[in-house]
């Protein structure tokens, strides 16, 4: 093999897939500079999001960035004070949506008999009950809050990942490896974390990162509809207050549209990124990608060893 082949052979592993997978770097950089803002931004911007410090409804200039609210804050200092809460409110509750999904589905799966009947009895009760209805009666009843609305969402989102982690492990039981491990008598946890479980990384990956995008915009919205602390800044909140005060009906567009546009970009990029999941790990995606790859890499080299033919000179 030339060398020239070589390099262009990918190289094996998930990780390394997904590193040189374009659609994953974009969404990799943009959720990195989301969390560094959410983390860093409040020291650089020292502006507290709660102050007044100008008069309501102030377009953007140059001592405000963003402009005002209707109440006089700074919008620039509210939105990167929102998105660390609404953040940390997202990949949290999408872990813990991820985590509690891959225990019941992957119990339920790998022992069967009653215990799978009464997982999936339970499972069963929390798909068919309608997902936002339950989750504002929930939250209505409880401390209104960022905690409040991570733990409502956690309820109401566990049981679509428990479903479909369930399914695969029950195809993944009868494989020839997991049958080999328990005619040698290994115990069942060690079956699930040391033979099942790595050949399911990309799926919970994949799960994590599409509960993440569901708990990042459920909590915008509940929050949007009020219920939630108000008081707290969360990207949320943001968008409340900017209803309550008119902003659209005043034409103050700019108390609106940054929070829109973090929101938006969050969930672009952990689409992004779960798009290049499912390239890497669906079999019909990477055959046709392994297809182009080697229909562009043989018409390269047809190109480049076809002779140029001149006119001649007559």
């Amino acid at each position: 093999m030339s060398s020239a082949n070589q390099a262009r052979k990918p190289r094996s592993g998930f990780i390394w897939q997904l590193l040189e997978n374009r659609k994953a770097s974009i969404g990799a950089v943009l959720i990195l500079i989301f969390v560094l803002m959410g983390l860093f931004g409040p020291l650089i911007v020292s502006v507290d999001p709660s102050a007044f410090v100008g008069p309501p409804h102030q377009p953007p200039s140059s001592e405000f960035l963003l402009g005002t609210t209707g109440q006089g804050q700074d919008v620039l200092a509210q939105t990167i004070a929102g998105a660390r809460t609404s953040l940390a409110v997202g990949f949290l509750t999408g872990f813990a949506v991820m985590a509690i999904g891959a225990l019941v589905g992957m119990t339920a799966g790998f022992f069967g008999g009653w215990v799978d009947s009464v997982l999936s009895f339970f499972t069963n009760v929390f798909l068919i009950i309608p997902g936002l209805p339950m989750a504002v009666v929930i939250a209505a009843y409880l401390q209104p809050g960022p905690v409040t609305i991570g733990l409502v969402l956690v309820i109401t989102g566990w049981a679509w990942n428990a479903r479909m982690l369930r399914s695969q492990l029950l195809s993944l039981r009868e494989k020839d490896f997991v049958m080999a491990a328990i005619v040698s008598g290994e115990g069942r946890l060690r079956i699930i974390f040391r033979e099942i479980l790595p050949n399911m990384t990309s799926l919970l990956m994949s799960g994590f990162i599409s509960a993440t995008v569901y708990a990042i915009g459920a909590q915008v919205g509940l929050e949007f509809l009020g219920i939630g602390d108000v008081s707290t800044v969360t990207w949320g909140t943001n968008l409340y207050w900017a209803s309550n005060n008119a902003a659209l009906l005043t034409g103050a567009w700019w108390t609106v549209v940054p929070t829109g546009v973090c929101v938006a970009l969050v969930g672009f990029a952990l689409v992004l990124v779960n798009y290049a999941i499912d390239e890497i790990t669906n079999p019909r995606l990477r055959a046709e990608a392994t297809w182009t790859r080697i229909l562009k890499s043989h018409d390269l080299e047809s190109g480049l060893s076809t002779p140029v033919v001149r006119p001649s000179g007559n």
